[in-house]
């Protein structure tokens, strides 16, 4: 079967869904991966056929609206930035439905929402692929309240009903605009469909660790976090003689890098904080430029190595902790290696995976990025590096290791195209099992 899978975001977004159609591609089936178009090359190295959606994510990134969505840090800033994304997504809703003609089934990020109507259109089915666990539960709060003040367990399933609406309310007005100029109306039965992906044929699976937020008692049975969809991307990726160099002749180093972070006005600063900070603690570091968080600078102390970027997979089971803002993919990815972490989220989600990191005995208390100094930074670094909490991230680590989390995911993607009674499901909506 033909599988499309879409996705939204970064190269950090979009990599946990190449580990996934990797696993469906050993399964049999062809996979179609949508992208933004600057990811070509890194989608089909994998032997992945390629949809492009048009646009470059960083000039994206980089823009007065999305700028204002990624720096929101607190629930309500980020539930009234994603007015702001509404013009934009408007523009790609027309190389997701594209990407979807010839597809035997559709697997979407919850920022692709359109993915769910166009399989009711081509009468296929839908999976919901969740970065994170999004579907409600009383147990814990959604990742956008996460980091806040906790108020019971009816509080904490009205904080996913919140974010669901969120998410939706970002793409629904351009869906809606969309099918209407396509087809003339709206799409039937045009309401939020995230709590409707919770049948057998029509599924949900998370790519997150059920040793980082356990399964709660009350998700409907066919929501699964499935464990993290790791993808160890270039594995004939060979470091440059300087990084080995560097790595090798002293004690592990730590890693600070703070991913797809937008923040060029104050990157010089936040690099000489990031010095200092190390200097007070005696550790070494590899300092990570990525999308200017960091500039380089001149001189380069002989104790710092800055870096464009290198595989996570390679290069965390190398250091000796990794600092950084608390992305959903660099958090797993340190996890995994067993390594301590230091989490300074900029906002959004970040604050959540910093707090959880912090619950689960692996890593520091989280460090606002605007409450962020030399002093705190060094306090957390010796803190990390202590026995403890070196022992708790190494056997945390062992346990996501053992986690196959996407091919367990492609395993219940194909079992839900083999039933018999697809059809039917999809056909007359009173039979789904909602």
């Amino acid at each position: 079967m033909v599988i499309t899978i879409l996705t939204a975001g970064t190269r950090g977004d979009t990599q946990p869904y190449i580990a996934l159609g990797m696993e469906l591609k050993k399964a049999g089936h062809a996979v179609r991966i949508a992208a933004f178009e600057n990811y070509q090359t890194f989608v089909t190295s994998f032997g992945l056929e390629f949809y492009p959606i048009k646009g470059d994510v960083s000039s994206v990134a980089a823009s007065d609206s999305v700028r204002g969505a990624m720096s929101a840090d607190n629930p309500l800033k980020l539930v009234f930035s994603f007015n702001k994304l509404r013009s934009f997504v408007f523009d790609l809703q027309k190389d997701f439905f594209d990407a979807c003609i010839g597809s035997d089934a559709i697997v979407y990020h919850p920022g692709v929402p359109i993915g769910y109507f166009v399989a009711r259109t081509l009468k296929i089915p839908s999976i919901l692929a969740t970065p994170f666990p999004m579907t409600p539960t009383k147990e814990y709060p959604s990742l956008l309240f996460y980091g806040t003040v906790r108020l019971g367990r009816k509080f904490n399933f009205l904080t996913h009903k919140i974010l669901e609406k969120a998410m939706w309310f970002a793409s629904s007005s351009a869906i809606k605009r969309f099918w209407q100029k396509e087809f003339g109306h709206a799409p039937e039965d045009f309401a939020c469909p995230f709590g409707r992906q919770n049948s057998k044929n029509l599924p949900t699976v998370i790519s997150c660790s059920n040793y980082v937020f356990p399964r709660p008692h009350d998700w409907p049975e066919h929501v699964t976090s499935t464990g993290y969809w790791f993808l160890d991307d270039e594995a004939d990726w060979k470091p440059s003689s300087g990084l080995l160099d560097f790595i090798q002749r002293g004690s592990p180093p730590l890693y600070v890098g703070f991913g797809s972070i937008v923040d060029s006005a104050s990157a010089v600063q936040t690099t000489e904080l990031i010095i200092n900070a190390l200097k007070r603690s005696g550790q070494r570091g590899i300092l990570a430029t990525g999308w200017n968080a960091m500039s380089k600078t001149d001189p380069i102390p002989e104790e710092i190595f800055m870096l464009e970027s290198a595989p996570h997979s390679w290069l965390f089971p190398r250091m000796a902790a990794v600092i950084h803002h608390g992305g959903a993919g660099t958090t797993a990815a340190a996890l995994r290696a067993g390594v301590p972490s230091v989490v300074i989220p900029h906002s959004n989600d970040q604050f959540a995976w910093g707090k959880r990191v912090h619950e689960l005995g692996v890593g520091a208390k989280p460090i606002p990025r605007k409450k962020l100094t030399a002093e705190k930074l060094s306090d957390a670094i010796r803190l990390v590096l202590t026995k403890e909490i070196n022992d708790a991230a190494r056997e945390l680590g062992r346990k996501i290791q053992s986690e196959n989390g996407a091919e367990t995911a492609a395993k219940i993607i194909t079992n839900c195209l083999e039933q018999k009674d697809l059809k039917v499901a999809i056909d007359n909506p009173s039979k789904r099992e909602f």
